[in-house]
């Protein structure tokens, strides 16, 4: 038997490209979008009562990974890219129907608009569904994960002067916290696990509309070289 499921709504993300978004949501506060609903759920009866929820469960497609081949095993990042692991004890993208899950911060409520933060889903991302966040049923006291019992650790971030000034220039023409976002994201490490990057090496990617250049002097430190128009 076979179902079919249709998108409620679509994101509307600073994240442009896959390189970059944090691996869980929550890593990077000061990444924000908007939930655009489609017809009949962008009318005001359909997301009554959210003002007075915090956060919010989307479940939504990884549009940009979706496989005809379902994985058994895949190799997460959290374990270096090398090793692998059965799908169902992963949260990697490459999922047998494509779906993820996200809790993330609900800014404010608008019929056919909801402003989030802490998110962690791409550009054009279809959601499926909308869940208020549930504190005394979905947080668990006793849980543990051993495959990722803490979040993993920051890389050390710094600015050159030109950079910074032009983040800042950019975060107030967009009303957005950009060097915030940079930061929070780039202290991820975004890079594959088993590359070891050359100081000489740039890299790049798109937030919102600018892109954003950097390097690795160490491969514990990331240098922010750039921010300019994409």
């Amino acid at each position: 038997m076979s179902y079919s499921v249709n998108p409620i709504g679509f994101m509307r993300s600073c994240f442009k490209e896959k390189f970059a978004i944090p691996r869980q949501p929550q890593l990077a506060p000061a990444a924000r979008g908007v939930l655009e609903l489609v017809a009949p759920f962008d009318r005001a009866e359909a997301v009554q009562g959210l003002e007075q929820v915090s956060h919010v469960w989307l479940l939504f497609l990884f549009h940009q990974a979706l496989e005809d081949k379902p994985r058994l095993k895949v190799r997460p990042p959290r374990l270096g890219g090398n090793a692998s692991l059965g799908v169902f004890a992963s949260r990697a993208t490459h999922r047998p129907n494509g779906i993820g899950q996200s809790v993330v911060k609900l800014e404010r409520v608008e019929p056919g608009r909801l402003w989030l933060s802490g998110i962690d889903l791409l550009d054009g991302t279809p959601v499926l569904d909308i869940k208020p966040y549930v504190p005394y049923a979905d947080y668990v006291a006793t849980a543990h994960n051993a495959i990722a019992d803490s979040a993993p650790p920051l890389v050390a971030v710094s600015w050159d002067d030109t950079a910074l000034q032009q983040a800042r220039q950019h975060a107030q023409r967009l009303g957005e916290p950009l060097a915030e976002l940079i930061e929070q994201c780039l202290a991820q490490d975004p890079r594959p696990a088993y590359q070891q990057p050359q100081p000489q090496r740039r890299y790049g990617v798109r937030l919102w509309d600018v892109q954003v250049r950097w390097h690795y002097p160490t491969p514990e430190q990331i240098h922010i070289l750039e921010v300019a128009p994409a």
